[in-house]
């Protein structure tokens, strides 16, 4: 967004008397000063450019923001690479522009705006005042836009463009980054995040139109438009009303003594919550009272990812404790990810990884299913899904159970388009979910839903108390009936771009060019997969059956123990992640032995793969 577009009003002779030498970079000022209308992220530029901070200049304003996995993320800030007022606008405007080119009818069908409760003082931004912004570009142009008059869950939107027949919708949110950061996710008709095409196309229409058009700074049109509606009611009832379709046993939840604490990450999640579990006749979960209401500092947790595990669940589980509570739900501050605790008879403590939690919601929903099916109903017509990254526990439930499991690239957004595709095609699909503690109960939300996960966790822990199992034990029937899948997930950070792109280029390269490893230490590898490059050794062709993506690194080792193991750079942070699990055949129930295993690979795998000392890695612990 820094190189095109006209100097605009700014006084040409203050910019020339500060020039910066370059050329490119004073344009890139030129249109920040001209374009930008909140005073704060204006005197940021000001400032820098004053105190002659050429190189930050340069990093703010002569790059763009792309789409992740999340669609745009970035920090709030001043910026043409940061998440703020004028680039909101700016990919409002090309968002309009690329809506207009593919439907005749988007004006009259309308688009959908949600957003958190995310805020920075320090720029003038917060995630409501940009959901104002986008709404003020479309009504200008004579859209219906259909604006929630309060915060909602991330799931809310893929929802509400489905049910109101909207051509797209954006929902303002950084999920459960830090609270630095905001985002901008988009959502198709089909109630899906876009893919590719779509984001390349947008991108490129945003950088057609990227001066502010006369209206789109003009925020209070949300409050005097006829053309803005307020979706809230009627989305908020219509999507309780659907969820009851997954609940199976309310007459168990009516009566239950279980307990649940719920907590919502000062986010989003606790109003919501409150009524899933009303809607599936359970008491309402117990509140954790210092994290029940919105606050974009999130005071209480060194981060607002309920996926770090106890450390960042302290408070619920000393409620929990206190109020006799054995089940622990916590939702993300968009309340699109669900993290579950469970008390162990000796009073510790189980956090429940993303996998293990797949692996007990993939056996809920088909034993649901199978109880309530019509007699003619075909389990080849059944299907679960999950990304490449995650547990194959599905895979083997599948084979065993008769139904099919599918792979995607990593990313809700792969999964809600597949499961649309199936959907379009006669097919029933019971549950997707991705290890980063994504879940897709049903398919009312084509997305990763925390609020329908909770009280799903909630039904199935009652469930089970009537047969005095706890989830915990549950687990490990599932396990040994379907195979033990150990697997284990971290991340290392760095924030040196140039640093990951040679850590996947040595892979590639490393027994000589276009040459992968053949061993890891003492483990001997079968089959690699380059998603970055479409490369797959196990394929006839050589060719990967899942699309390239060039702009992530991705790759996969299937080694000759069993072991499959994964490296890829985040899409929304500056992480390299690894993914490793080894998966056993039923019967194989030496838990101890799959799991030293496991460990002693993992080290392998850092130490000669990923090298953090030499490349000044810094591990999630430290």
């Amino acid at each position: 967004m820094g190189d095109c577009g006209a100097p605009g009003d700014v006084n040409s002779n203050v910019l020339v008397a500060r020039s910066t030498g370059d050329a490119q970079l004073d344009k890139a000022v030129w249109q920040w000063l001209s374009w930008d209308k909140n005073q704060k992220t204006k005197e940021q530029i000001e400032s820098l450019l004053q105190n002659g901070k050429h190189k930050e200049l340069r990093d703010r304003l002569c790059c763009r923001l792309t789409f992740g996995t999340a669609g745009l993320r970035s920090a709030m800030g001043a910026g043409f690479c940061y998440i703020n007022d004028l680039t909101v606008i700016q990919s409002t405007q090309g968002i309009y522009k690329y809506l207009e080119r593919s439907f005749s009818d988007f004006k009259q069908r309308g688009f959908v705006v949600g957003y958190d409760t995310r805020g920075q003082v320090t720029s003038n931004c917060s995630s409501k005042k940009l959901a104002k912004l986008t709404a003020a570009v479309l009504l200008a142009k004579d859209v219906l836009v259909y604006f929630f008059s309060t915060y909602v869950p991330t799931p809310f939107v893929p929802y509400a463009v489905q049910q109101l027949g909207a051509v797209a919708g954006v929902m303002i949110t950084a999920s459960h980054n830090r609270k630095e950061d905001n985002g901008y996710k988009v959502y198709w008709e089909n109630g899906a995040q876009i893919t590719s095409p779509h984001d390349k196309e947008i991108i490129k229409c945003i950088e057609e139109c990227v001066e502010p058009w006369n209206g789109s700074w003009n925020e209070n049109l949300v409050d005097t438009s006829p053309l803005r509606q307020d979706p809230l009611k009627k989305i908020c009832d219509s999507y309780m009303e659907d969820l009851t379709k997954i609940c199976y046993h309310r007459e168990l939840n009516e009566q239950t003594s279980l307990k649940f604490v719920h907590t919502s990450f000062h986010g989003v999640g606790h109003d919501y919550v409150q009524l899933a579990f009303k809607a599936f006749g359970f008491q309402p979960p117990i509140p954790v009272p210092e994290q029940k209401d919105p606050d974009p500092d999130f005071s209480t947790v060194k981060c607002p990812n309920p996926e770090e595990g106890e450390s960042v669940l302290e408070l619920s589980l000393r409620l929990a404790e206190k109020e006799n509570a054995k089940v622990v739900v916590a939702t993300d501050p968009d309340a699109d990810r669900l993290a579950v605790a469970e008390q162990q008879e000796n009073g510790c403590w189980k956090v429940f990884t993303g996998n293990e939690l797949a692996a007990l919601f993939g056996w809920w929903m088909f034993s649901c299913w199978k109880e309530n099916c019509s007699e003619d109903a075909d389990v080849r017509n059944v299907y679960m899904l999950a990304t490449t990254v995650s547990s194959k526990i599905l895979r083997a439930i599948a084979l065993k159970e008769g139904f099919h499991f599918e792979e995607t690239l990593p990313g809700f957004k792969w999964i809600g388009s597949r499961v649309k595709n199936l959907l379009d095609n006669g097919k029933e699909v019971l549950f997707a979910f991705e290890e980063s503690i994504g879940f897709m109960c049903g398919t009312s939300v084509l997305d990763k839903d925390g609020v329908s996960a909770a009280v799903v966790i909630a039904e199935m822990a009652t469930f089970l108390q009537a047969q005095n199992l706890t989830l915990a034990q549950k687990l490990v029937d599932i396990y040994e009936m379907y195979g033990y899948h150990i697997s284990k997930t971290s991340y290392f950070l760095c924030y040196d771009p140039p640093t990951i792109k040679r850590i996947f280029e040595r892979l590639r390269n490393f027994e000589g060019p276009q040459s992968y490893p053949k061993s890891c230490g003492i483990y001997n590898i079968l089959h690699v997969r380059d998603i970055t490059t479409g490369y797959d050794s196990s394929q006839l062709n050589k060719k990967s059956v899942l699309p390239v993506s060039r702009s992530s690194q991705m790759i996969t080792f299937s080694f000759q123990n069993g072991c499959v193991a994964t490296l890829r750079t985040s899409g929304t942070e500056p992480k390299i992640k690894y993914y490793a699990e080894m998966c056993a055949l039923p019967g194989l129930s030496d838990r101890s032995v799959l799991e030293e295993e496991l460990q002693k690979l993992i080290e392998a795998l850092i130490e000669h793969f990923l090298e953090p000392d030499r490349n000044g890695l810094t591990w999630r612990s430290a």
